[in-house]
């Protein structure tokens, strides 16, 4: 907005490096530029302020997509003015020579034009779209679209960017999408967590497997191991065996000659005495008999003792 000061029958106008000034008197530009400073007469003076700085247009409208699903988009687009001549004489841009402000509300009819003409090409690529392509990839194409073919000329402004903020279906469809990715995510996440289980069933069938086969293994080597002990058992009691029938032998063998040679000193002795007289051997007997009695302190005779042995002298 111009600063306007006001004097008896003049008007001082100063403007602003952003806003563009057009003063014109009987038909004639007077002063026209940006950051201007000038007198004027209020009765005479017919005067525009143009801005030329970059304006943003927030816009939030409803579509529809290919499969009739309605969508809202939101986006946003920027744009300046770079022909003030051709916006003044399209735009009524005319502002109160007492006041500075503008008589009409030109930002509000360009606000208008921009948005009618961003619909009608965003409208256009997303009626071509069906509502999962538009919310997936709708964004990129619908400022693509725009980009390429919103302008501006004939107002005397031009499009400097064009961002889409958002392609969103309406409650309750993004509410059944969201229930659908979230099933979806819900089944891969139990698919995983079944994929994971059976590799640890996997796993433990492996273990246990392996664990049997080793105690298998280890009953065959405990089976070898029993028949290995019992054959040294074995061994061992056949050696015993024949150990204690060599040394049995040998006893028996040792006895045999003892006894042969015994029984040779006996025939030789006996042999020996063949030929001595008996009274000799009775005597020899009776020497033999009492080299082995045990030692008599006292002896007892009796009449009935005594009797046979001197009839025996007798005869």
């Amino acid at each position: 907005m111009a600063d306007i000061s006001t004097y008896p029958g003049l008007r001082h106008l100063r403007g602003a490096p952003t806003v563009h000034i057009r003063h014109i008197r009987k038909g004639e530009v007077v002063h026209e530029g940006t950051g201007l400073s000038f007198w004027f007469r209020p009765r005479t003076a017919v005067l525009s302020e143009v801005p030329v700085d970059d304006r943003e247009l927030p816009m939030l409208f409803h579509a529809r997509t290919g499969d009739y699903q309605d969508v809202t988009v939101q986006l946003t687009v920027t744009y300046r003015c770079t022909d003030p001549e051709t916006a003044t004489s399209r735009i009524d841009f005319s502002i109160d020579p007492d006041t500075g402000t503008w008589r009409r509300d030109p930002l509000s009819q360009i606000a208008n034009t921009l948005t009618e003409s961003t619909q009608q090409h965003a409208l256009e690529v997303l009626a071509t779209l069906d509502l999962d392509t538009a919310i997936r990839t709708g964004v990129e194409r619908v400022k693509q679209q725009v980009a390429e073919n919103l302008t501006a000329d004939h107002i005397g402004l031009r499009i400097t960017d064009v961002r889409v903020v958002a392609i969103r279906p309406d409650a309750d469809m993004e509410k059944a999408l969201q229930t659908t990715v979230r099933e979806r995510v819900q089944q891969e996440a139990d698919k995983a967590t079944y994929e994971r289980r059976a590799i640890a069933v996997e796993r433990e069938r492996a273990i246990g497997e392996n664990e049997l086969q080793n105690q298998i293994e280890l009953a065959k080597r405990e089976e070898l191991l029993v028949v290995q002990r019992g054959a040294n058992a074995l061994r061992k009691a056949e050696d015993h065996a024949r150990a204690s029938r060599v040394a049995d032998d040998a006893k028996a063998e040792s006895i045999r000659k003892l006894a042969e040679a015994e029984a040779a000193g006996e025939k030789a002795r006996l042999d020996a005495y063949r030929e001595v007289p008996q009274s000799t051997l009775l005597a020899l007997a009776a020497k033999e008999l009492a080299g082995n009695l045990p030692e008599i302190g006292s002896i007892t005779l009796t009449p009935d003792l005594v009797q046979p042995i001197l009839q025996r002298l007798a005869r």
